[in-house]
């Protein structure tokens, strides 16, 4: 039985007797879609015989491949993490009025558009800086880029919510162990953490991000790092040595200084 992930969600989903065109009354189900809506599925018979019957190049066979994947980047996004706030950031929709932002943006949008390379080199992105300035924003169209353009397994969460994660496989009944929190947080194509430095810095929260972070690089996965305190000040809450680690093989470093945009309404 498969390990139930504990950072992606699976889309949810509602069955129903449908009527199909060709197949009369069949079983039909609707999923849940990255921005919100429901989608009925094509009929399962319908399906099975674009992707198994029909001609490889006709129009049945096409169309069953372009609903497969489809689904499947459905599934990558509604699973990355992204919350409903940020469903809409995308680079397009990040406002850069400044030759600051515009340089921040080029740089995210960058990595995002030669993420094969990076992913490759296993080089990391450090987003930090003032609260107020995008950061979010820029790492959540980070993820939607590589899992629509590169098909990448890409994931953004918060290290408060790591940390919870490693605290509740404490529980005799959690049905994990901390090894199964690290195994998946390390098997991401991309791995965006939000937020560090917003936590108490204990000693126990620095060790498992520092685990995290250790496990990535010795696996060369990427990492994206998110924080309102500057590049030097992470330190104290991932360790110095997974600070300098995060900084090896030209990683790239976006520091965020322009007054907060929140402030602006």
């Amino acid at each position: 039985m498969a390990q139930r992930s504990n950072f992606r969600r699976q889309p949810e989903q509602r069955t129903f007797a449908g009527e199909c065109p060709v197949h009369g009354v069949v079983d039909r189900s609707e999923v849940e879609q990255f921005d919100g809506s429901m989608l009925t599925r094509p009929c399962k018979q319908c399906q099975f015989h674009g992707l198994r019957v029909s001609p490889q190049g006709s129009e049945e066979h096409s169309q069953a491949l372009a609903n497969l994947q489809a689904e499947s980047v459905n599934s990558a996004l509604i699973g990355s993490g992204i919350t409903p706030r940020f469903a809409g950031s995308t680079f397009a929709t990040y406002r850069a009025t400044t030759p600051s932002m515009t340089l921040a943006l080029e740089t995210c949008q960058g990595y995002a558009d030669n993420f094969g390379e990076h992913f490759q080199a296993g080089r990391n992105l450090l987003l930090c800086g003032n609260v107020g300035n995008g950061k979010t924003h820029l790492a959540s169209s980070i993820v939607q880029h590589v899992i629509r353009q590169h098909r990448a397994v890409a994931v953004i969460t918060t290290a408060a919510e790591i940390i919870r994660v490693f605290k509740r496989s404490m529980d005799r009944n959690a049905g994990y162990t901390e090894g199964d929190v690290i195994n998946e947080l390390a098997s991401f194509d991309l791995l965006v953490i939000d937020e560090v430095g917003a936590q108490a810095g204990t000693h126990y929260e620095l060790s498992v991000l520092h685990e995290v972070l250790d496990r990535r690089y010795n696996l060369i996965r990427p990492t994206v790092v998110v924080s309102n305190m500057n590049a030097k000040g992470l330190g104290q809450y991932i360790g110095e040595r997974a600070l300098d680690r995060l900084r090896e093989n030209k990683a790239l470093l976006v520091g965020f200084t322009w007054e907060s945009e929140r402030g602006r309404a």
